[in-house]
This record gives structure tokens, sequence and C-alpha cells, in this order.
């Protein structure tokens, strides 16, 4: 995707590496980080929430279960049974989506473009 003339800073953000984005959120100092994974868990999420305060961003993590229609119900329901929680500052938050953002364009440039309509992506019309 070719960039805008009036692109904003945050767009400048999305391309600096990683190493000058974490020199620029340490004051320029050099820092070593020691990652610690031994009460590490792991799970899967196929849907998540959003929301926020003044404070502080929450994003809720879980599965989307379908649930189907019973008598009285006409219409499948979806269930979004939230397993985690993880509460972010703004900064946090944003160096997130930062990462991500690189993340998924790297995956794209690779394996071409991840298509976000499910009819789109459904083979013979199923």
């Amino acid at each position: 995707m070719a960039k805008e003339p009036n692109a904003s800073s945050s767009d400048d953000q999305d391309e600096k590496p990683i190493e000058e984005q974490a020199r620029e959120q340490t004051g320029q100092r050099q820092v070593r980080i020691h990652v610690d994974e031994r009460n590490m868990r792991t799970s899967y999420a196929n849907a998540f929430r959003t929301n926020g305060t003044a404070e502080e961003v929450m994003l809720d993590f879980g599965l989307n279960l379908l649930n189907p229609p019973t008598q009285q119900q006409d219409q499948p329901e979806i269930i979004f049974r939230v397993k985690d929680r993880v509460i972010l500052n703004y900064y946090s938050a944003k160096r997130l989506a930062i990462t991500l953002s690189q993340l998924i364009r790297r995956h794209e440039e690779q394996f071409g473009e991840l298509e976000m309509d499910v009819a789109k992506r459904r083979k013979n019309g199923l």
C-alpha cells in the first residue's frame, strides 16, 4: 500500500523497525529485555471484544460458538464465551496495534491478502 503525501506521523511509526521504536519508547537508551515464560499459559481465541476507559483499554478474548436454534427460536445464535481479559494502558495498546499491523502486513506480503468477507472466502458457493 502506497503512502499518501499527507500521511500522519502514526504511519511513519508503522514503518520504523521495532528496535528503533523501542529506543524511542525508552528515551533512546539501550535496554536489555529478559523474557521469563515459566508462568506463561497459552489459549486460543477466534473472537475478541474491546472496551476502554480514559486510562485503559480492555481486550476480551474468547470463542464464538454456534448455538443451534431451538423450537422456540427460528434462528441460530452465536455465543461469545469470554476466556481471557487483558487490560492495557493506551501506550501499550498503541504499541500492540503497531506491532500487529506490521505482523499482518508481512504475512500478507508473503501469503496474499487476508479476505475478511467469509462469503468471498468460500469455494464452490458452499
